[in-house]
């Protein structure tokens, strides 16, 4: 890949992309049928689970696969077919005339149009579909043709992927879909968006294993900017101390909360996670329809070792943290560990 590509910033919706670089593409059925494949899960095990494709899935992968031939700027690098979306990472190896929404929007014409024909003759749709349109459209009439239902409604997500090195997690994570939807299956409670819980007055919403909150023990986990410095000018004896003491408390049986922001923090809830230790994260954004956790905590919210809490509602075009935010969430964390439901107070 072009080594002077390695950074690319985001723009707004209507933008066109025009240059070189990855983007990772997200097609999905708003209504969320699953008319794309079937989940199957051999054993109940989630690491076997699989997607069987339908013939409208297949027929969406044939028209993928032949996007090449109509933008040869474009290669499919990988993807990822669910019941009810598509997810794909296409490398645009050169500057494209028009950007990659471009292809994105031709991709979806096709797609439609496929969604269409599917709706009305599900079972021939894949074979010389371009000619069975043409057909359907002069037997039934254009304005009946139109009138179909549509099933893909909404243009797919278009997302630059802003370094090279986000590729092995992004197809990670492409990879992992069959095994987390599984898992969700198998295991609805932890993974569903609960409302109104109460804490020191705030209204939270929460993923995960509300039952941490009935521990006898938590302490917060924030790691003060005078460790950060004083660790910078070569004495780190109390950050070093302090999250050692962290891990310990946890070892220990407490549950530790924390926004998990800074570096340090991070890597104190690293250890929380591989030695499986429960803790409460508090998070800046709230869960949107169909909520999953990424990587590090969906297997620990799948086995009940952690609970995620946010005040706020999703907001879809979030994308930093702010600092007020921050002062926000560690105080969070401190009325948690204050609060009136954790049986010692």
């Amino acid at each position: 890949m072009p080594s002077n590509h390695d950074t690319w910033h985001w723009q707004e919706p209507g933008m066109a992309w025009k240059g070189a670089g990855l983007y990772h593409i997200t097609l999905t059925i708003p209504s969320r049928e699953p008319l794309l494949g079937t989940l199957l899960i051999p054993d109940n095990d989630p690491k076997q689970a699989r997607i069987e494709y339908s013939d409208l899935g297949m027929a969406i992968l044939d028209i993928q696969r032949n996007l090449p031939s109509f933008y040869p700027e474009i290669q499919i690098l990988h993807y990822c077919l669910m019941p009810d979306h598509l997810h794909a990472i296409w490398y645009v190896r050169q500057e494209m005339p028009r950007g990659i929404a471009s292809a994105v929007r031709g991709f979806w014409q096709e797609v439609k149009k496929m969604g269409r024909f599917s709706s009305f003759a599900p079972n021939l749709i894949r074979e010389n579909y371009q000619e069975k349109f043409k057909t359907l459209r002069d037997e039934i009439g254009a304005e009946h043709y139109d009138a179909l239902p549509s099933i893909f409604t909404e243009m797919p997500f278009i997302r630059p992927m802003g370094q090279r090195r986000q590729l092995p997690a992004t197809i990670r994570y492409i990879e992992m879909n069959p095994q987390r939807l599984a898992t969700k299956k198998l295991m609805p409670g932890f993974f569903r968006v609960q409302e109104g819980i109460e804490i020191a007055g705030r209204q939270y919403r929460a993923v995960g294993n509300a039952k941490l909150l009935q521990a006898a023990r938590f302490a917060p986990v924030h790691v003060r900017r005078t460790m950060i410095d004083e660790a910078m000018h070569g004495d780190d004896s109390r950050l070093r101390d302090y999250m050692n003491g962290c891990v310990l408390a946890a070892r220990q049986g407490v549950v530790m909360v924390s926004p998990f922001i800074s570096d340090k923090e991070k890597e104190v809830m690293v250890v929380l996670l591989a030695e499986e230790h429960p803790f409460i994260y508090i998070t800046d954004n709230g869960f949107r329809d169909y909520y999953k956790p990424g990587d590090g905590l969906f297997d620990a919210v799948a086995s009940g070792q952690v609970l995620i809490l946010s005040p706020w509602e999703y907001d879809p075009s979030k994308r930093h943290v702010t600092r007020p935010e921050c002062v926000a969430m560690n105080q969070m964390a401190e009325e948690i560990c204050a609060s009136s439901f954790a049986p010692n107070k």
